[in-house]
């Protein structure tokens, strides 16, 4: 009994205390020691043999990789990922003529070519002062020609008239006054009677002058003066019918170049003022890709460098493109320097490239990642 408490208080003593690996020594039996105790002495002592090496080995393990993880970060530095987006030309159609859209000839997401009509706008207002204009261009028109063409065939004919009676007149008064002239001579009749038809055959002759001068003046027709101010007025309203008349071609807008409607900013039946943009088309024809690029980089990307990319939005589609652009953003795009000595200020420069070739699926606002 003794022997067995005592080969229980010592295996207690060994359970209290786990962390003491033993040195293996070779087991002998002691005088009344069972094969039970001895048999679990022995696996409480690989036990903690194990555990121990187990420790050892995880703590090598995790010293190794941390000492791998920070030389990659000594050595290496991290890839700086160069991001941009596809863009294009943006064309917005509006036109000069206020009025209301009656209707839409196209949607968003239709392709147009150069010259398709594209809305329709209808203006009263611009179709009165067409009306307006149109009826000063016919008066001064109407004007111009009667200027032009002069005296009336009946006005000259009548002039005529007056001439040839005055002459007659004239001629009377000649023969009155030779007569009288003859007998004042012989004294028959007094000075005052020969006066007075000497005073009648000189009324006589101006009056045919004056009827020669008003015959001339029918003959000649208006002053050229007066033909110019005629045909200015005339130039004048003309033009007043070309200005409305321009306006008016906005009734119908057009497409000014082929692309894909992006985006239609009104609604049939609203109201348009002058110069309101109705719609947006993108020259697709004519893509480019935009890098934003630190100024320490731009070694890297010079003119006409072909640099290659990758597109995730076509399942990471590689292709090349060509730089073919280059621009400061201005003093804004900074990065500001963290340390006072040994660093600047890096500006920012816009870098376009232009694919080579074209790229089925490609669309303006889609990322492209520029490898390195």
């Amino acid at each position: 009994m003794e022997n067995a408490d005592q080969e229980n208080k010592v295996t207690a003593q060994e359970q209290e205390q786990p962390h003491v690996v033993k040195r293996e020594t070779p087991v002998t039996s002691k005088p009344g020691t069972s094969k039970r105790a001895e048999v679990k002495d022995q696996r409480t002592i690989v036990r903690k043999r194990d555990k121990a090496l187990l420790a050892a080995l995880g703590v090598f393990v995790l010293v190794v990789a941390v000492i791998a993880v920070l030389g990659i970060l000594l050595v290496h530095e991290p890839k700086e990922n160069i991001q941009g987006q596809v863009d294009c030309d943006i064309v917005r159609v509006s036109g000069k003529l206020p009025g209301r859209i009656i209707r839409f000839y196209v949607k968003e997401g239709d392709y147009v070519h150069k010259g398709d009509t594209l809305v329709a706008i209808n203006s009263k207002f611009a179709d009165a002062s067409l009306y307006k204009a149109r009826s000063a261009q016919r008066v001064a028109q109407a004007t111009s020609q009667k200027v032009n063409k002069g005296t009336r065939d009946e006005v000259k004919e009548s002039a005529g008239h007056l001439v040839e009676q005055a002459k007659a007149a004239q001629d009377i008064a000649k023969k009155t006054y030779d007569r009288m002239e003859n007998l004042f001579k012989e004294g028959v009749v007094t000075q005052q009677r020969r006066d007075e038809a000497k005073a009648a055959y000189d009324a006589t002759t101006a009056a045919v002058q004056t009827a020669q001068s008003n015959a001339r003046l029918a003959d000649n027709g208006t002053q050229p003066e007066d033909k110019n101010a005629a045909r200015s007025l005339e130039e004048v309203a003309r033009g007043s019918v070309m200005e409305v008349e321009s306006i008016l071609e906005d009734q119908f807008l057009v497409a000014s170049c082929d692309g894909e409607v992006s985006e239609v900013y009104m609604h049939a039946g609203e109201l348009v003022a002058l110069g309101t943009p109705v719609m947006s088309i993108s020259k697709l024809n004519d893509m480019w890709v935009s890098f934003n690029v630190r100024e320490e980089k731009l070694s890297e990307l010079p003119m006409d460098t072909v640099v290659k990319v990758t597109i995730p939005a076509l399942k990471d589609k590689k292709t090349k493109m060509r730089v073919y652009y280059i621009h400061d953003m201005g003093s804004y795009a900074v990065w500001n320097a963290t340390k006072a000595y040994g660093q600047y200020d890096s500006k920012t420069f816009e870098v376009k490239v232009r694919p080579q070739e074209p790229l089925v699926g490609l669309r303006p606002g889609m990322s492209v990642l520029l490898d390195e």
